[in-house]
């Protein structure tokens, strides 16, 4: 089924030869000239090219996939993530919309691929599949080479904040490379923006996976969060300590996860690597001078370490603890690093 932009050339020129509906009282002479003389100038603009007649389709969504470098990650989308666009369909009943799309042969279950509209897609394709109601999904088909459906791709989201700085980052990693031969002067030239923009979020896709799995969820990371940890990774030692903290983050992360909790918020992810790049220096906390209590990020007591002669630290658990066990593995693991550095 096709719907279009504007009227169809053969719906100006029926106006020229039925009955239009009047919306005036009519003047006693001379009203029939103006009213098709002024058919007959949009007619004359349309074929002149002042106006762009586009054709959209309305399609099975089963009939399309996502573009191989769409910079949305698919997976990652949920009802709740797309909650304002599904109730938006739901209310209209209709895509308002089309997602950009080219045609593909190279598969005879499928028509075309999306270059742009991801979560209208999924919310199309969700509210037929699970909610059972009888919607189609609008296209925009378009001719693109890749280089051509990378640049309209980013051009639609660049602005949008429910696609995160780490998925764009791993976009524009891989194009540098495809498409602009490693060269990220040449790429900012072409997507009209600052190399120095440019430079934030390929560092941010630079960092280590350890580093990434430390933050729990990729969509909370930013182009600055790789901006105060740069310095942290480039120095070989200071490397070595944050790898070893993002592993027990990790941990954190997952065992909250797990157990239904919140995640460590970002900005104490980036405090604790800090604090462990900073603990490497020169062996300036070879240990704790008093006794110290560790707990963990709720406040419940995990255990007191408390130092004695010769380089030696007990350890006393607080068994009586409401935390997890993970917790107290994580906060060992954490210490022990701490005090005794890797070398």
């Amino acid at each position: 089924m096709a719907t279009t932009t504007t009227g169809k050339n053969r719906s100006i020129l029926a106006g020229l030869v039925g009955d239009a509906p009047v919306t005036e009282t009519p003047k006693p002479t001379g009203e029939g000239a103006p009213r098709i003389g002024d058919r007959l100038s949009t007619l004359a603009r349309v074929t002149s090219g002042d106006y762009a007649e586009k054709t959209f389709r309305l399609v099975d969504p089963a009939r399309c996939r996502m573009w191989a470098r769409h910079n949305r990650a698919y997976s990652l989308l949920t009802a709740d993530s797309c909650s304002d666009l599904l109730d938006s369909l739901r209310a209209q009943g209709e895509q308002e919309f089309p997602a950009v799309v080219r045609r593909v042969a190279d598969d005879p279950n499928i028509d075309w691929e999306v270059i742009c509209g991801a979560r209208r897609h999924w919310s199309v394709s969700y509210l037929r599949n699970v909610e059972h109601r009888d919607i189609k999904f609008l296209i925009d088909e378009r001719v693109l080479s890749d280089e051509a459906a990378f640049r309209l791709s980013d051009l639609e989201n660049r602005a949008r904040q429910d696609i995160s700085d780490y998925e764009r980052a791993l976009d524009y990693r891989e194009a540098v490379q495809t498409f602009y031969g490693g060269v990220a002067v040449r790429m900012a030239e072409r997507l009209e923006v600052s190399k120095n923009w440019l430079s934030r979020f390929l560092d941010l896709a630079k960092l280590p996976d350890e580093v990434v799995s430390a933050f729990g969820d990729v969509r909370v990371l930013r182009e600055n969060h790789a901006r105060e940890l740069k310095p942290l990774l480039t120095e070989p030692g200071s490397r070595v300590r944050v790898l070893v903290a993002a592993k027990t983050l990790a941990e954190r992360q997952a065992a909250r996860r797990e157990a239904g909790d919140d995640l460590v918020e970002p900005a104490k992810v980036v405090a604790a690597f800090k604090a462990a790049a900073a603990g490497q220096d020169a062996g300036s906390r070879p240990g704790p001078s008093a006794t110290t209590q560790i707990r963990n990020d709720a406040g419940a007591e995990l255990f007191t370490l408390k130092p004695k002669s010769g380089g030696r630290l007990v350890l006393e658990l607080a068994l009586a603890s409401s935390a997890p066990n993970a917790d107290f593995l994580a906060a060992f693991e954490r210490e022990l690093t701490r005090v005794r550095p890797v070398s």
